[in-house]
């Protein structure tokens, strides 16, 4: 767990956090996505729809009228770096593609002014809400769980996973190599540098489309950046016994201490710096790649969801506690792609996650903090109609398949619609999570971003959007009531 040091540094933070905000009320809200969820797509969309105005009826604030505006303004942590808004919409708008996930921590400040729906409020004084977005690697959030794990019990989970059926297959050169590795024996670097491109490579491996596993420690071997070739990141689980110790120069104990190394380096940092203060949090999960891949996907995505919440400081703190310490009290988890289903597998979605958060927040006693999953797609990249096969109606899904898409051998080129049926969900959820039951096989293609209309002075209108504006009442509206 954290140190005294650590705490007393995070008591510090947030202190100056809240003296700040006593003149500027802040909220601080944590985006993370696993596995290519779109979290760069949703902050795009959330800040471009509050600042020209889109359509959001379940926004309570923005559907009464109560926003009078909303701006860009300089963050508050200049050695962080600011979230690239204005390239992600030129890059969805002009050029219709979609941008590149960032691969790094970033923060933007969108101040909200608004009229109160509180008489009295409106009496004192303008209503005014600085909203700082903290963008964060999903993988990270799955890092915190080692700050309170030592090298034996992350090897022993670690290999245990590598071990599994659906798993074992892409371990197969990691699990060679350690077959040949003797964790007493006089440690060289050319095999520890061996030992963890292999174990880097399986991981990598196990985050492709058609596994979509989502249990990945450590998160800083899928996106070293920085820390590439450092020893703080060239190590690998070994099968160490705990009570063992091992001669110094070993391979258990270089690894040992690299490890050791990592989480000092890399993990309570960012958990001091920037997870320890926030005050909301979204996870944005891939739940229909998970869903395609299988039952064993969707457990592994559930033991995901299970490792996060053991990390979260849930619940309401007191007011004098609220100056010196930060709880998460609403934390929403959403399925993204809802644009990939028609409207009527929406609802069948949202319960599949459903189970996997309600499960996974039992296993990992989660509570005190006020919770929501929804289905949603930040952008909406198609529409919805209905075709005649055979004398049958069937919903589909219409837009623009990104160039080198293929339906059923037909390429695209990235200027064409087509109409698709993606296929259904079925009713009951706990199908999907039966070893022995065949999967629904969603079909996924890579759609364009929509063509934005602009109005009559040029002016391009808010990106469309699947329930962004409910998830937004959730995370932001009881502060703009």
């Amino acid at each position: 767990m954290p140190t005294i040091a650590d705490e007393a540094r995070i008591a510090f933070d947030n202190l100056s956090d809240r003296a700040t905000s006593l003149f500027q009320p802040t909220l601080r809200l944590g985006v993370a996505g696993l596995s290519r969820a779109g979290k760069t797509v949703f902050i795009t969309a959330l800040v471009h729809n509050l600042l020209h105005g889109g359509r959001m009826p379940l926004f309570e604030a923005q559907a009464t009228g109560r926003i009078s505006g909303a701006r860009l303004e300089e963050q508050p942590d200049i050695g962080v770096p600011r979230f690239q808004y204005e390239e992600h919409v030129r890059k969805l708008i002009e050029e219709r593609i979609w941008p590149q996930s960032t691969r790094a921590i970033s923060e933007l400040r969108l101040t909200i002014d608004y009229e109160s729906a509180s008489a009295f409020s409106r009496f004192l004084s303008p209503g005014r809400l600085s909203l700082d977005i903290v963008d964060y690697p999903g993988e990270w959030l799955l890092d915190l769980p080692l700050i309170d794990k030592d090298y034996a019990t992350f090897s022993r989970e670690a290999l245990e996973r590598a071990r599994l059926p659906q798993r074992e297959a892409m371990a197969g050169r990691f699990l060679g190599l350690l077959g040949e590795t003797d964790p007493a024996a006089p440690a060289d670097e050319e095999r520890a540098q061996a030992l963890f491109r292999a174990f880097a490579d399986y991981l990598t491996a196990c985050r492709a489309d058609r596994t979509a596993l989502s249990t990945l420690p450590p998160g800083r071997f899928l996106m070293p950046g920085d820390l590439e070739g450092s020893p703080a990141l060239t190590f690998a689980p070994l099968p160490v016994e705990p009570d063992r110790t091992y001669p110094k120069g070993s391979f258990a104990a270089l690894f040992a201490n690299r490890y050791e190394g990592y989480k000092s380096i890399v993990v309570k940092p960012f958990f001091r710096e920037h997870f320890a203060r926030l005050d909301r949090q979204i996870l944005l999960v891939d739940a229909l790649q998970a869903i395609n891949a299988g039952p064993a996907a969707l457990e592994d995505l559930r033991t995901a969801l299970t490792e996060i919440f053991l990390c979260f400081r849930p619940g309401r703190a007191s007011w004098l506690g609220s100056f010196l310490t930060r709880r998460i009290d609403r934390i929403l988890v959403a399925a993204t792609k809802a644009d990939h289903l028609h409207r009527d597998s929406h609802a069948r979605l949202e319960a599949v996650v459903r189970r996997l958060v309600e499960e996974a927040a039992a296993q990992a006693k989660l509570s005190g903090a006020t919770m929501d999953m929804l289905a949603l797609a930040a952008v909406r990249a198609t529409r919805e109609a209905s075709v005649e096969d055979r004398g049958e109606r069937l919903p589909v899904i219409v837009g623009t398949p990104m160039a080198g898409e293929s339906i059923a051998g037909e390429l695209f080129d990235g200027s064409r619609e087509t109409a698709i049926f993606p296929g259904d969900l079925p009713a009951d959820p706990g199908r999907l999570f039966s070893a022995g039951v065949q999967s629904p096989q969603i079909s996924f293609v890579r759609f364009r971003p929509p063509r934005i209309e602009r109005s009559a002075d040029g002016i391009a209108l808010s990106l469309p959007h699947i329930r962004l504006d409910r998830a937004l009442q959730f995370l932001v509206g009881d502060k703009l009531a």
